[in-house]
């Protein structure tokens, strides 16, 4: 894999790090799409990047393909997420172990939306873990790995008040947590007031920021209110009347996920994690606003087969 090169007179690529999230594909466009949007932000050395896994196990199978081919062609660390909706502990298990056989050692822990999709009642498997920090405890007894979960800067929607959003948090950090990736938000200063309130709780594991380039407003703001996020009018009166402008919103979103970036670094934070949707040319360009370079070219890896 080439080297990152940072921009000249910026501070700010040196100053950063980055991690990406990718999803499955579930067809031979989206593959594509998948693995071209992986050659094209691998060059920036991301610390690692994370691949989702559906509902039940829904992408089981292409998560772990995706997965073993970010091991077998790229240089890239990779991190398998893993839920346990309609999942049994022992079915949750053997998929550890069925990601540990191929090479997975982190995973993103994530208790994971009803199946009937965000916003729906969960419920349990009766014999299953119940939520994100006994799956913490259930992958540690098995393994070493290193484990990321989730923060919610707004809380959690299901969760009654901060301090049990915050309860929950500590849990998976005692079972063995030692990173939280926070859901996306767009106010600063509600992420700092989180980050504050969390380390008055006692935890002090990394909380990176979750970044969510806008790549279609309507659809942004419709799944924020599902899972509890806000959106400033500020920002919706960015993208104001860009509907049917598919360029000039791309260019907005670009400014504004690189502004809020900038704010962060400003206030101390280093680590970064973008939500890609499997489109790299918006994240490609955001992270180019920020001082980050890749190598010289279209800033692909050669090392990746084509799809």
């Amino acid at each position: 894999m080439s080297v990152l090169r940072r921009s000249g007179p910026s501070p700010l690529g040196d100053a950063m790090n980055v991690s990406f999230e990718f999803f499955p594909p579930r067809s031979g466009d989206m593959e594509s799409q998948l693995w071209e949007s992986v050659m094209r932000l691998a060059p920036f050395s991301p610390d690692f990047v994370s691949v989702t896994y559906g509902a039940g196990g829904s992408t089981r199978k292409p998560t772990l393909a995706t997965i073993k081919r970010l091991l077998e062609e790229t240089d890239l660390s990779p991190a398998a997420h893993l839920t346990c909706v309609n999942a049994s502990k022992d079915e949750v298990d053997a998929v550890a172990r069925e990601f540990w056989q191929a090479g997975v050692r982190h995973f993103v822990a994530l208790r994971g939306d009803s199946a009937e999709g965000v916003g729906s009642s969960y419920k349990a498997h009766p014999d299953g873990y119940r939520n994100a920090a006994e799956l913490v405890a259930g992958l540690k007894a098995f393994a070493d790995f290193e484990i990321t979960v989730s923060a919610y800067p707004e809380k959690h929607p299901e969760s009654p008040d901060f301090m049990t959003d915050i309860d929950m948090l500590k849990r998976k950090v005692d079972n063995g947590a030692t990173r939280a990736i926070t859901q996306f938000f767009f106010d600063n200063d509600t992420y700092e007031r989180y980050v504050e309130r969390v380390r008055r709780a006692g935890i002090y594991i990394p909380i990176v920021p979750g970044i969510l380039p806008v790549h279609n407003f309507a659809q942004v703001a419709k799944f924020a209110s599902l899972c509890g996020a806000s959106i400033p009018d500020w920002l919706a009166t960015r993208f104001e009347g860009l509907e049917k402008d598919p360029q000039t919103r791309s260019l907005v979103a670009a400014a504004v996920a690189a502004d809020q970036v900038m704010d962060l670094v400003e206030r101390g934070v280093q680590d970064f994690h973008f939500y890609t949707m499997n489109r790299a040319q918006l994240v490609f360009a955001i992270c180019h606003l920020l001082g980050l370079r890749a190598p010289k070219g279209n800033g692909s890896v050669t090392s990746i087969a084509a799809a």
